[in-house]
């Protein structure tokens, strides 16, 4: 799931070389707390939060498979 949100994040953005993402693993769940460059962030989110709720929708669908939850955070 971290290559999946990690691809999909660098392909957005300008500067993928400053992309972090953390995960912060738990027994069920597992939380992907991901860092972009400050001139990034709004790509990232997108008008309204579309973007973002995308990407949340597409890790999700990947977590269900391996029967776990999963959350994206973007943290500025």
């Amino acid at each position: 799931m971290k290559e999946l949100l990690e691809y999909i994040i660098k392909s957005l953005v300008d500067h993928p070389e400053d992309v972090n993402i953390n995960v912060v693993d738990g027994s069920r769940s597992v939380i992907f707390e991901v860092k972009v460059s400050p001139e990034d962030v709004g790509k990232i989110i997108g008008r309204e939060g579309r973007i973002a709720k995308a990407i949340r929708t597409v890790i999700k669908a990947a977590a269900i498979k391996e029967g776990k939850r999963a959350t994206v955070e973007i943290i500025d």
